[in-house]
Parts: structure tokens; C-alpha cells; sequence
């Protein structure tokens, strides 16, 4: 198989089309992977993230080749930092990031928040750092012209755009418990809608593991659960900013990332 890098524009977008349907369906089902964790709890923590990473890595090479592998999974780890980064800083214990071949990462809370502005922050430092580490494969992109960097790039700005749906499990439905639980609703529709567009049993399983959370909107809380989303006006006001604009900017990055699969051809020498 030919390195990624080398292949022509045209090619890696086709590359790049079940990889973004694959990785971003697949990335957070970590509900169904948590037992797992449980087999590998007395492996040191670094066996844990770099065995696990070289076993990504290897299992992708096959279908994209080592160098494309290797810069996807990394960006997945860049992402899982984010999340680990704002756990550590509001004092709560977290695992070492975790891979699962074509399943994406995950790291798991010890502790559970303190209410839905931490629950947020914990949410949203993912795609913020994962954008991030996109856009540092833009920059190379634009500086060396190699697909290899603008394919990451898109790849990365997509997976953390479809983390930002306001679904329980998704990076979104953490974010959005400091606006409005209710806008689970809306992460919900907008997932059943994909379903009509191209049919996929991954987007279902979401959905079913997203049910308890959205029947929790129409039972009666405790007060325990009702000062859980009691934050300050001014929270949620800095919340939605950087949600919108995160989506925002995340969609303008992935229209200015695509790879030409159809450059202008180079000019004849005289």
C-alpha cells in the first residue's frame, strides 16, 4: 500500500469519507467499552494509553496507511487531553486515556461533578484542545501543500464538530447541561434525522444509550438534582458563547480545510 501522503487529492478525500463516518459514530461509545476497563486495572497507566495507542495505530495502518494512523490517533489523544486537563483542574480523578481500535478513546471520571458548569468545562475542554491540534495540521498543510496534514485537519475538525451534538453521551450533551438539559431533545432529533440521510446502527446505539437521560427531563427532580443545574446567569451566558462559536468556527475551519480533490494543472514547461 502506498503512504497516505503520496496518494493523489482525489484519493484521499475518498480515504477520508468512511473515516469521518467510521471514527466520528464510533469515537465516544465508551458506555459499551467501560467493563473493560476493569480486565486492565492492574496495568500501569502508560501501558494502558500507549499500548492501546500502538494498537490503534496499527489496526488503522492497514486500512490508511502507518503515517495517516498514527497523526489520527494522536489527534484523538490531543482531544481525550482536553477532557483529562479540565477533569485535573477541578480536583477530580480520572483515568489514563484509553483506545479501542475503529472505537476512538476514553477517559473515566472517578468522581462526579459538582454541578453542570464543571460537568461543561469537562465537556467542552475536549473539542477546544481536539480544534486545536486540527489546526496545527492546518497550518503545516498550508505551509508543505501536503494532503497528508490537510487530511487530518478536516478529519479532526469533523470528528470534534459531531462531539459538539447536545446527545447525552457526546462531548455536547455534557456542554449543554449548563444551558438546557432540554436541548437533549434537540441532539436527539438532529441524530434520528442523519438515520433518514444514511442508516447506521452506531448512531442508533447512541441514541438508545442517550434514552435515560432524556426520560430523566420528565420525572421529577430532587432537590439534590435541581441545585446540580442551578448555576449562575452568568455561566451559562459563557458557556453558550463558547459552544456556539466552538461549532461556529469549527464549521468555517472544515470549509477552508477540504483537500482540491481537482487542482489546476501545472503548467507546461516551454
Amino acid at each position: 500500500m502506498k503512504p497516505v501522503e503520496k496518494a493523489k487529492p482525489s484519493r484521499m478525500k475518498k480515504l477520508l469519507a468512511p473515516l469521518g463516518i467510521l471514527g466520528v459514530l464510533l469515537w465516544k461509545l465508551k458506555f459499551i467499552f467501560v467493563p473493560l476497563l476493569k480486565f486492565g486495572k492492574f496495568l500501569p497507566a502508560i501501558l494502558k494509553t500507549g499500548g492501546t495507542m500502538l494498537l490503534s495505530i496499527g489496526v488503522y495502518a492497514i486500512a490508511w496507511g502507518w503515517k495517516f494512523a498514527a497523526g489520527f490517533v494522536l489527534l484523538i489523544f490531543i482531544h481525550e487531553c482536553g477532557h483529562l486537563l479540565a477533569a485535573r483542574h477541578f480536583g477530580l480523578r480520572v483515568t489514563a486515556p484509553m483506545f479501542i481500535p475503529f472505537l476512538g478513546a476514553f477517559i473515566l471520571l472517578k468522581d462526579s461533578t459538582r454541578d453542570a458548569w464543571v460537568e461543561a468545562w469537562v465537556g467542552i475542554s475536549g473539542p477546544i484542545l481536539g480544534a486545536v491540534g486540527s489546526a496545527i495540521c492546518h497550518i503545516i498543510y498550508l505551509l508543505t501543500g501536503e494532503t497528508l496534514f490537510g487530511g487530518l485537519a478536516f478529519s479532526g475538525y469533523f470528528l470534534n464538530l459531531f462531539n459538539l451534538a447536545p446527545v447525552g453521551f457526546l462531548d455536547g450533551g455534557h456542554i449543554v447541561t449548563a444551558l438546557s438539559p432540554w436541548l437533549w431533545i434537540v441532539g436527539a432529533v438532529f441524530l434520528i434525522g442523519t438515520l433518514f440521510v444514511q442508516f447506521n446502527f452506531i448512531v442508533v446505539l447512541i441514541l438508545i444509550a442517550s434514552v435515560p437521560r432524556l426520560l430523566s427531563l420528565f420525572r421529577k427532580k430532587t432537590e439534590e438534582e435541581k441545585r446540580y443545574f442551578q448555576i449562575k446567569a452568568w455561566q451559562r451566558v459563557v458557556m453558550a458563547l463558547m459552544y456556539f462559536m466552538l461549532i461556529g468556527g469549527l464549521l468555517y475551519m472544515m470549509s477552508i480545510s477540504q483537500v482540491d480533490p481537482n487542482p489546476p494543472p501545472a503548467p507546461a514547461l516551454q
